[in-house]
């Protein structure tokens, strides 16, 4: 008998039977006949959801046996810190794009926490507007429909008919296209009976009442090699921001919406990017997480590029290809560092989070281990098997991690190591760089498989209770002490690297936002990244729940919030500093940024002894509107010397405004002596800050080219030109 014949008994046996089949009818008629073996044995279920269990994105709770009755329903049973749980959300999307609620098919998210703090709704809130996620879910604290509908891990899709019995099973990620299929077959079968539902459903997503802030869940933070500048991945906003120490905004990288493109730092776009590291103080690495690549940035050229990842997430667990060619997974953390024996940086150390390992990516030539040579952008593993294990090894391929998601460097100059903070296992690990060697440092258990070893203690070694790790950094490279933020218990700890004693020394355990004098009674809310300015003893710490970033001075023992100073712009200028160099222009200079829109004018003539009127005019749509006390600036100059001469002695050819009310107008009178049909040409710039109505500010740079012809066939003396420029919301 062929296999599209045989009965199918459970879902294990489904799957296995639809993995060797190519034709889509024969799959569609094997989910058809299992569907129907289902319903012989179980009409309907007795299972529900309990009515106190609180809800995200709904307006109330939700009833299988009532609002859900004549649905279709994909149970996603996660938790939200498992990477394998977020990359099963693009499958749950393509399902909601392609069937609505009324449509008969429902996503239901079933939250079953794996630590404590994941217990809380508040908590779950967060993540749930972190990965932008706008089906309704339940919070199973206790485990309890997980229990019943008897599910062992994270994730798995259950699969109900719409009298709630259960149909399908698929455990782990990589089943989007089986989940497909099998929704189709199930409501075009259910349809069919009449038993499908166009009932909507009480939706009230949480994005909703979300309120602007100046960051959206930052994930990392990195202090430049000068200590002049803070990288900060503003993940939540999908983007990166460049600033100086006091909080200033200097680059805008990235918009508001995700997104996968390379280019000027105004039109490229990321998707949810976490780690962040210099290389120099104008080039830095950042770990796209969602776009499964690396990119770097370059503060000089204001450009981004892809380095590595093919932008799809990849299963390779060994690597070896060069750059784009090479399929990376979710990357969370990066460092800079140097190959053995190295006197230079040349090796960009990954945490592959996707992947539970450790890769590098060789930004030169570089002479590796064992003797092996590799060229300059290929990207492989470093250590760990890809098995998810709180497994030490002498040899880094036979290495297991858990979803590593921060690194940094540290130890001494004869022994450098790399300290992983290993999040679901809530260990801080530590590699030898010398030979590879993966050694325990705090945290875990001796049994490699226990990933449930957490809690929260200080003390030494395997005695010390982490939960849910996310960032370590050196207090100081020589002093043998790593600070680690214990991500869930939201703290900032301290280990000596040499005793492996650990010691919390901010946070009081308790989520919240408070400062105050005492720093172990201070609130922070999982925070997911930190970063030391070694010469002024600041440690910069990416709060993230709380949208800020905190700083903790060793010196003073102090607390306090970065203050990010908006507008939101590419390039923020200092209002002072812009007047004073306006005022000393002597010569042509730009007062735009290298992305600013050019436009070409066409050509305008005007006679010799004439006079021409330049009208520069812009408008604002929508709700925007000049940003309050941030002066916008127009400068008229000119790259033609007897031009720049003329405009020297001209009035109103540059200044500050702050309303679109104060427009220049520039006029300029052409000497007798200038010589007939010949070109000159000028330039407009305008430098704009404003705002929408929500708060979000930015910055444009405009730049008008004006090429004028001299000629005396022009009969009117007189000539006007006004530039027309609409900012569209």
């Amino acid at each position: 008998m062929e296999k599209e014949n045989f009965v199918i008994s459970d879902s294990f046996e489904l799957e296995a039977a639809l993995l060797e089949i190519d034709c889509d009818n024969k799959k569609y008629d094997i989910i058809r006949r299992h569907i129907e073996n289902v319903d012989e044995k179980n009409k309907e279920t007795a299972l529900d959801f309990e009515p106190n269990w609180e809800w995200l994105n709904t307006s109330t709770p939700l009833s299988l046996k009532k609002d859900l009755h004549g649905k279709i329903v994909v149970l996603d049973f996660f938790t939200y810190c498992c990477i394998n749980c977020m990359h099963v959300l693009p499958d749950l999307e393509n399902i909601e794009k392609q069937y609505s609620i009324e449509d008969g098919v429902v996503v239901i998210g079933v939250h079953s926490a794996k630590f404590t703090n994941e217990k809380l709704s508040d908590n779950i809130k967060n993540a749930v507007l972190r990965y932008n996620i706008t089906h309704p879910v339940v919070n199973d604290a206790d485990a309890k429909i997980w229990t019943a509908m008897g599910i062992q891990c994270w994730p798995t899709f259950v699969v109900l008919g719409p009298n709630g019995q259960q149909l399908l099973h698929l455990i782990g990620e990589g089943h989007g296209k089986q989940l497909q299929d099998f929704v189709k077959v199930a409501i075009d079968h259910y349809r069919s009976k009449d038993l499908i539902s166009d009932r909507t459903l009480p939706l009230k997503l949480l994005k909703e009442d979300l309120e602007q802030s100046a960051l959206s869940y930052p994930g990392k933070v990195s202090v430049s090699k000068n200590g002049m500048l803070l990288a900060i991945a503003d993940t939540g906003h999908h983007r990166i921001l460049i600033t100086d120490r006091q909080g200033t905004v200097k680059f805008v990288i990235g918009g508001s919406s995700k997104g996968n493109k390379d280019g000027s730092f105004e039109n490229c776009q990321f998707y949810s990017p976490q780690g962040v590291t210099w290389f120099s103080d104008s080039i830095l690495y950042v770990a796209d997480t969602e776009n499964h690549t690396v990119r770097k940035l370059g503060l000089e050229s204001e450009s981004v590029e892809t380095v590595a990842g093919t932008s799809i997430q990849g299963k390779d667990k060994e690597g070896g290809k060069t750059g784009v060619e090479q399929p990376i997974s979710s990357p969370w953390d990066l460092t800079i560092g140097k190959s053995p024996g190295s006197a230079t940086d040349n090796v960009l150390f990954i945490a592959m989070a996707g992947t539970h390992q450790l890769w590098v990516l060789f930004l030169d030539d570089t002479k590796w281990y064992k003797g092996s040579q590799h060229k300059q952008g290929v990207c492989l593993r470093f250590a760990g098997s890809g098995n998810e294990e709180n497994r030490n090894n002498n040899y880094p391929h036979n290495a297991g991690f858990a979803q590593p998601s921060g690194i940094t460097i540290g130890g001494t100059i004869d022994n450098p190591c790399l300290f992983v903070a290993d999040s679901e296992s809530s260990t801080v690990r530590m590699v030898t760089l010398k030979n590879g060697a993966v050694k325990a440092l705090i945290g875990g258990e001796r049994d490699p498989t226990n990933l449930f070893a957490f809690g929260d203690k200080d003390g030494k070694g395997y005695d010390v209770r982490l939960q849910h790790p996310l960032a370590v950094t050196m207090q100081s490279p020589l002093d043998g002490h790593l600070l680690v933020a214990d991500s869930y218990n939201h703290k900032i700890k301290s280990i000596d690297i040499n005793t492996k004693a650990c010691s919390t020394i901010i946070g009081s355990g308790q989520s919240g936002d408070s400062i105050c004098s005492n720093p172990a009674e201070c609130q922070l809310n999982e925070p997911g990244g930190l970063s030391m300015d070694h010469t002024n003893q600041l440690l910069y710490i990416a709060d993230t729940n709380n949208h800020t970033i905190k700083l903790y001075d060793f010196e003073t023992n102090t607390m306090s919030k970065l203050q990010i100073q908006y507008p939101d712009t590419k390039k923020a200028v200092d209002v002072t500093d812009l007047s004073i160099a306006l005022s000393q222009i002597t010569k042509p200079k730009r007062i735009t940024p290298k992305s600013a829109r050019v436009i070409e004018m066409d050509c305008l003539a005007a006679p010799p002894g004439g006079k021409v009127v330049i009208l520069p005019q812009i408008s604002l749509s929508g709700d925007l509107s000049l940003t309050d006390g941030a002066p916008s600036a127009w400068l008229v100059s000119s790259e033609d010397e007897k031009m720049s001469e003329l405009l020297a002695g001209a009035d109103n050819t540059q200044g500050l405004f702050l309303g679109l009310e104060d427009h220049p107008m520039v006029t300029l009178t052409f000497p007798p002596s200038w010589i007939d049909n010949s070109y000159t040409e000028l330039t407009v710039e305008y430098m704009l800050y404003y705002c929408d109505n929500i708060g979000v500010c930015k910055m444009k740079g405009i730049v008008f080219k004006q090429p004028i012809h001299i000629t005396s066939t022009e009969r009117t003396k007189v000539q006007s030109k006004m530039f027309n420029y609409n900012i569209d919301s």
